[in-house]
């Protein structure tokens, strides 16, 4: 119980942070302009040098992968019988990150970065869809992780390894010139709210639905 309400409050920390930073990039979106262009020159400093290899790396969050993911992985928790687990990783990508992160984007309607744009967006740039969409997907994972890995060092491996792809990905919108940074801040930030808030309900679902298991 106590745990629970830590994730609770830390995403709502997180929540207010994407709140803060959603009011200033519709009102105040000059006030971040510092530190986009500090952020985005960094990041981009080894440019051209790595477009391939962000290019390729991106993909592990592109809509089309993260569907192909989801999918997959669900029905592997379902066919285990995890249908808590399959319907919690099912709305976080699917809703939370196909739906509600568009709608946002719909709201703030800031317009992408003036930089060449190494691959082809449509819509617009806050929050940032692939930062929502791994923080969902693989922040997921690295939440349903204990289930499964029970030797506690490889487990913190692949959390470890999962919690900087996720950073990664984060990094090569960026350096691809199709976000800013505070793009990626919000994204991260929605994600995560969305993640830690949900993740006590979906733990109530799970012992409702496992207790009921075992009475039937």
């Amino acid at each position: 119980m106590k745990n629970n309400l830590y994730y609770q409050f830390a995403g709502s920390c997180f929540l207010l942070v994407f709140i803060f930073l959603g009011y200033t990039v519709k009102f105040y979106s000059e006030w971040l302009n510092g530190f986009d262009q500090t952020l985005t020159a960094i990041i981009r400093t080894p440019y051209p040098a790595l477009n391939q290899e962000f290019i390729w790396y991106t993909k592990f969050a592109n809509p089309l992968t993260v569907a192909i993911l989801t999918m997959t992985i669900v029905g592997v928790l379902a066919l285990k019988k995890y249908y808590a687990e399959a319907l919690w990783l099912l709305i976080n990508t699917g809703f939370a990150a196909g739906i509600l992160n568009s709608l946002l984007k719909l709201i703030f309607l800031r317009e992408r970065p003036d930089l060449e744009h190494l691959v082809t967006e449509h819509s617009y740039s806050f929050p940032s869809g692939h930062s929502t969409g791994s923080v969902l997907l693989y922040g997921t994972i690295i939440l349903l992780l204990p289930l499964f890995v029970k030797k506690d060092s490889l487990r913190l491996t692949y959390q470890i390894l999962l919690g900087i792809g996720i950073l990664f990905i984060g990094i090569s919108r960026v350096y691809l010139g199709v976000h800013f940074p505070s793009d990626i801040l919000g994204g991260f930030c929605f994600g995560l709210s969305w993640l830690l808030i949900s993740y006590p309900v979906y733990q109530k679902l799970r012992f409702v639905w496992r207790f009921k298991n075992i009475q039937s």
